[in-house]
């Protein structure tokens, strides 16, 4: 397969998703009852979150992505885009303070992926030399790592936004949307990082992976992988969306695994590179989504749910 090709099968499957993704998340046991009082915090008006947006971090749901004034039959294709910007700065802000604000009930998982990373990182050299290391791995692995690149997760992004407008499937186009959002978050983590750490990769200087020590400039260090972060959060952002059936979030990790997997078997990364880049971009998915998640979408109907409700039992058509 032409590299060019990688894209054009990845929208395909969406249209495939989609189908996958019609029946709409069973929030009865998930979420809590209607909020009776808005809560303050500084001079911003803010809506307890329900559980079925609630995050990892202790955040309270802000300005969905898709708003009343943008669904199909209204007005604003392009408001959601000129929003952005401000979503991104209020992201990072969360992001980079999120130690200071995460749920102690999910402390622990802070915790667990920082210990592994450190783990690996300890143990990055031998992992490596276990592998075969031979040029038909470094291929294929090669091959794998491209449905993490900007080419393949992007179009993704950009087939949720213009198939769910096409088809007037809001949640369809807001997954697209969040998915966006969630891309820049983590670019800009991991560039931030990868400048800090400018750790070599496997096949520069000595093959120790020294941090402060590579040779291809910080911008494109080891540490942490670009494609781990990116695909775990697009990833993320998809699972939390559609959590049922739950063929759709195997799918987004499964892709993700293989993504994170393939970059070590290009020796273009170590383990404990994509290890924290995986934890690192859950958690910006799981994030922007407790954000900018509409509930009210939730509520809408799906088009096999308008079909069913003139099909009674027994075959009679209404």
């Amino acid at each position: 397969m032409r590299m060019s090709a990688v894209p054009a099968s990845l929208l395909i499957s969406l249209f495939a998703l989609r189908g996958f993704a019609q029946t709409p998340q069973d929030t009865t046991a998930d979420s809590l009852p209607p909020a009776q009082e808005q809560t303050q915090s500084g001079n911003e008006t803010q809506q307890p979150v329900d559980k079925a947006q609630s995050s990892t971090l202790e955040v309270s749901a802000g300005q969905p992505v898709i708003k009343q004034k943008d669904l199909w039959n209204e007005t604003g294709y392009i408001h959601p885009f000129v929003r952005m910007p401000k979503y991104i700065l209020q992201d990072q802000k969360a992001i980079w303070t999120s130690p200071f604000h995460t749920a102690r009930r999910d402390a622990k998982w802070w915790a667990i992926f920082g210990a592994a990373t450190v783990a690996f990182i300890a143990t990055d050299q031998w992992t490596v030399k276990q592998l075969p290391n031979t040029r038909a791995q470094v291929n294929v692995s090669t091959w794998g790592s491209r449905f993490g690149s900007a080419y393949s997760l992007i179009p993704i992004s950009a087939g949720f936004y213009f198939i769910g407008t096409g088809e007037h499937e809001e949640r369809f186009r807001e997954t697209g949307l969040i998915g966006f959002e969630a891309l820049i978050d983590s670019n800009l983590v991991v560039q931030a990082i990868k400048v800090a750490a400018d750790r070599a990769r496997p096949l520069e200087a000595d093959g120790k992976g020294h941090f402060w020590d590579s040779s291809s400039g910080r911008w494109n260090s080891s540490f942490s992988s670009g494609h781990a972060i990116n695909t775990w959060a697009l990833a993320s952002v998809i699972a939390h969306q559609y959590r049922h059936p739950l063929i759709v979030p195997i799918l987004a990790y499964g892709l993700a695994t293989t993504v994170v997997v393939a970059r070590v078997g290009a020796r273009q990364h170590f383990p404990g590179d994509v290890v924290a880049g995986s934890a690192m971009g859950w958690f910006i998915g799981d994030y922007v989504y407790g954000r900018r998640h509409n509930g009210e979408l939730e509520q809408k109907a799906t088009m096999i749910q308008k079909v069913l409700a003139h099909v009674r039992v027994g075959g009679a058509i209404q």
